[in-house]
């Protein structure tokens, strides 16, 4: 384009020159050709020109089309490179997350591992003092003890030209292995012992009398027991059972993580000790299944005895009742014929003693077969009582003799008399063989012991050879009590009775009334006569005076008490009457003569030594 726009320039300008040059016609041919010329030098120039632009064309495209496919080239290798450093980039991501995976995977694993020897310790705790796995261990020793013997007897028979002491060492430990096995031999085909079998169940004799029913009892309750035992034992297997399931369990879990050969061992021995257990749990099973058949047979016949015995029991307590109910009819019709108690007291006697000896020949003619047994029993009963033990059977049939009479009852007040020794206490317990008692102040211990508080163990044999008192029988509550006041001969004895006698009513009235309900209640089982309960005073004449005893009825737990509140009050109403004076041991002189033959009657009331002082 820019040789295009030369040429049309140099064109311009030759035609301006021609114009310029018309006039001139001499040089115009001249121009033409060298217009010409021009225009051939100029197709020559542009045609040249061309080619050159070609070839710089062709040149560039190719630097261009080169230059573009080294572009092309270094962007691909660029692309190459970026990929390349990305799959590397990736890869090492790749990486990174797989050992952070791994490292995570084998924290995890760790955390199981340490979670499953913790499930181990917790299972290990449970098995820790459990008696079966004990007993188990006695029995694998069993085995391999009797594996031991075994290989050393056939050391014995291998071993040639042996000299005295080998086979002195070698018998030796034959011994020793065979001691060991019979200390054990209880373990020799059950992996928990003796356990493996069940308590024997005894025979047990016919029930023929209502104490065989106790045993009875007893011995369905040994069954049950026996039962509820094994049963027991069948119970603890299965869960040992279950535990060790679960350990091996556990353990399998972790050898699949950690492949240490202890973990392999002791699969090993879980899994035999397993199968070792559920043998046992199989046998157990089956034997407690025909065992409780059995006690359930047992215990329903035992069952049948007693309700057979129960019936025997029932007959003979309808026959008992019975026969009471006749006498109580014919104590009811006896008592309207006799008038006199003393009369019906006895036929009551003989009434119960009838009835008590035909209530001992039933029960005797239903529970002996034999009556001769009887006789040769009591023989040597007898016999043994007096050669023996005299004093123990005295103080059991003294026992029998308190309990079935009544006449001591525990919180009685008793006093007994041994060896010049006098006690008077409440009994705080009657056992077989003797009375407990608390002595107490009384006035006993007032006037004989000087002491109390003691506590005296009394033997039952007393009540036949000892003088026993109850101040308390029969809900008697009250005893006679007496105060004995000397007053001089020529006192008014009539008046000191009479005030005596004042004094009492009004302190032991309530006593009085209260043991008059308590003997009309007691007529009905003893003869009673004399049953006044009024105060009494007596009057007697001594060597030192008259005696005025005063008598009256008092609590007989406070005896004392009372005793204590109403001398001085009878000695103060004594002291203030002129005409009565008290005695005491005194002597007296007279000399001159005088119309009082006793002398002065009574010397002037001593004034209050307050009143001294006053007037001093």
């Amino acid at each position: 384009m820019f040789f295009k726009s030369i040429l049309l320039s140099a064109l311009f300008i030759t035609s301006t020159f021609a114009q310029e040059a018309v006039s001139k016609e001499k040089t115009a041919q001249e121009i033409k050709e060298v217009v010409v010329n021009k225009l051939e030098d100029i197709e020559a120039i542009e045609k040249k020109r061309k080619e050159l632009v070609k070839k710089e064309k062709a040149r560039l495209a190719k630097i261009e089309k080169a230059k573009k496919i080294k572009e092309e080239k270094a962007k691909a290798e660029m692309l190459a490179l970026e990929k390349e450093k990305k799959e590397i980039e990736e890869a090492k991501q790749k990486i990174e997350e797989e050992k952070r995976l791994e490292e995570e995977k084998e924290k995890q694993t760790l955390a199981k591992i340490e979670e499953l020897k913790k499930r181990i310790e917790s299972i290990d705790i449970k098995l820790k003092d459990n008696i079966l796995l004990k007993r188990y261990s006695n029995y694998d020793a069993y085995r391999k003890i009797s594996a031991e013997l075994t290989e050393l007897k056939k050391n014995i028979k291998k071993v040639k030209n042996k000299t005295e002491d080998q086979v002195y060492h070698l018998n030796n430990k034959v011994r020793i292995k065979e001691n060991e096995l019979e200390l054990i031999s209880e373990y020799k085909g059950s992996p928990i012992g003796a356990l493996i079998n069940p308590p024997e169940i005894e025979n047990y004799e016919e029930i023929t009398n209502p104490f065989g029913i106790i045993n009875a009892l007893s011995y369905i309750k040994k069954l049950e027991n026996n039962k509820k035992q094994f049963s027991s034992v069948e119970e603890r297997i299965s869960e040992l059972t279950n535990l060790l399931d679960e350990k091996l369990f556990v353990y399998l879990e972790l050898y699949n993580l950690d492949t240490k050969p202890e973990y392999k061992d002791e699969v090993t021995f879980l899994d035999k000790e397993k199968k070792d257990f559920n043998m046992v749990l199989e046998i157990v099973s089956t034997t407690e299944e025909v065992y409780t058949r059995k006690i359930e047979q047992v215990i329903l016949e035992t069952k049948s005895q007693i309700s057979n015995q129960v019936e025997k029991i029932f007959n003979i307590a309808l026959i008992i009742i019975v026969l009471f109910v006749i006498t109580f009819l014919i104590k009811l019709a006896l008592k309207k014929y006799f008038s006199q108690n003393e009369n019906y007291y006895m036929t009551n006697k003989v009434i119960n003693f009838i009835v008590v000896f035909f209530i001992l020949m039933v029960i005797l003619f239903s529970y002996i077969d034999n009556v001769s047994y009887l006789v040769t029993i009591l023989g040597f009963a007898s016999a043994g009582i007096a050669i023996a033990l005299k004093d123990w059977f005295m103080s059991i049939f003294g026992w029998m003799v308190i309990v079935t009479s009544g006449s001591i009852h525990v919180g009685d007040r008793i006093k007994v008399n041994r060896g010049g020794v006098e006690a008077v206490g409440d009994v705080l317990d009657i056992s077989l063989f003797k009375i407990t008692i608390r002595e107490d102040i009384t006035y006993t211990s007032y006037v004989t012991n000087r002491r109390t508080g003691r506590i005296f163990f009394i033997p039952n044999n007393y009540v036949f050879s000892e003088m026993i008192a109850n101040y308390t029988h029969s809900g008697l509550r009250t005893v006679w009590d007496g105060i004995d006041i000397t007053i001089t001969f020529d006192s008014n004895h009539k008046k000191a009775q009479h005030i005596a006698k004042e004094i009492l009513k009004h302190y032991s009235k309530g006593y009085t009334d209260i043991t008059r309900k308590q003997l009309s209640k007691m007529r009905s089982k003893y003869q009673l006569r004399a049953t006044g309960v009024e105060p009494r005073v007596y009057t007697f004449v001594e060597p030192h005076g008259i005696v005025i005893s005063a008598w009256y009825l008092t609590n007989s737990y406070s005896a004392l008490v009372l005793r204590s509140t109403m001398s001085p009050e009878i000695l103060e109403a004594f002291m203030k009457e002129d005409d009565i004076h008290i005695a005491y041991p005194t002597q007296q002189i007279n000399i001159n003569k005088t119309d009082e033959h006793y002398g002065p009657s009574r010397r002037p009331k001593p004034k209050d030594l307050e009143d001294e002082i006053i007037q001093r």
